[in-house]
């Protein structure tokens, strides 16, 4: 299917008569008729009803009108762009997360991107980390913010670690724990717990999990699929959460307090190494640049109560 066929298709079904067809497009009859008999060839169906005294649309026929136009449509809005790139309203600019609050953590950072790149138009998606992976290796994404992706060989993805955020943990205001300067795990001996959903990336090391697990049956044991569904558990009174401190405040009615003994959890911006845009490189660096950027820093920094 060309454009030429849906022009010729989209001429006579408005004028019902194969000969003004051809005069709108400046074309001969006969060549209007090939175009039409190509067309109807590779769709595998008749588009008109013809007789020697009228044209009609088929049930075919009307059913692929619509289609016609709006690919016609589109391809006319394509050509503009290409015809005038100096008008092209935006660039844009792909990343996708593991989680909602994660993009709420890397929007400072954003912000400068935008004062560096004002026609950038980023396109923010949040979704599984497996399905981030593949629109990742397939070009669809140009970031992926996450703990950890399943490594794949031959795959071509990079990372960049933007934040080594320190475990933290989540407890329900007025818990007797939730007043102290730090807690290591043993504080938390007899506390049920709520965890991540061990299908999502997870930030704690296998044995670090197997720490905290301990002795603990299943009924002691809570799993939340984001952030906020562990903060509604832990206020609700279920048990004691465990979250990198990279989430910015939202405001659950959880105190939030530093863990001892903990790796930190490593946040990553993973990428296509060989195919890192213009947009995705800038973001690396400002995010490396944290650390010189005092206001960017305190911003993206910790956070003791959510």
């Amino acid at each position: 299917m060309n454009t030429f066929q849906l022009s010729c298709f989209l001429a006579v079904a408005e004028h019902l008569n194969f000969a003004r067809a051809a005069e709108e497009l400046h074309v001969t009859q006969p060549a209007v008729t090939q175009q039409i008999h190509s067309l109807e060839k590779e769709l595998g169906a008749t588009l008109f009803q013809r007789t020697t005294r009228k044209v009609s649309l088929t049930a075919e026929g009307l059913a692929f009108l619509s289609d016609a136009q709006q690919i016609q449509a589109l391809t006319h809005r394509a050509l503009d762009r290409f015809a005038h790139p100096q008008d092209q309203p935006f660039v844009p600019f792909s990343l996708g997360s593991v989680f909602h609050l994660h993009l709420l953590w890397l929007a400072p950072a954003l912000r400068l991107l935008r004062e560096e790149l004002p026609s950038l138009h980023p396109m923010l998606q949040v979704a599984g980390g497996p399905y981030l992976q593949q629109l990742l290796e397939e070009g669809s994404l140009e970031g992926v913010l996450g703990f950890a992706l399943p490594a794949r060989r031959k795959s071509g993805i990079s990372f960049q670690e933007v934040r080594r955020a320190p475990m933290v943990c989540l407890l329900p205001e007025g818990h007797p724990l939730a007043s102290r300067e730090s807690l290591s795990l043993e504080d938390l001996s007899g506390q049920r717990l709520v965890l991540f959903d061990p299908s999502k990336p997870i930030p704690i090391t296998t044995g670090a999990m197997s720490q905290m697990l301990g002795a603990r049956t299943p009924a002691e044991l809570y799993f939340a699929q984001s952030p906020e569904a562990m903060a509604a558990l832990v206020q609700a009174g279920y048990g004691a959460g465990f979250l990198p401190d990279v989430f910015p405040p939202w405001g659950c009615g959880c105190a939030r307090v530093p863990l001892r003994g903990m790796e930190p959890a490593s946040l990553r911006l993973y990428y296509r190494a060989r195919q890192a845009s213009a947009p995705l490189k800038a973001l690396l660096r400002i995010l490396r640049e944290c650390d010189s950027r005092p206001k960017l820093r305190e911003t993206m920094g910790k956070h003791r109560d959510i």
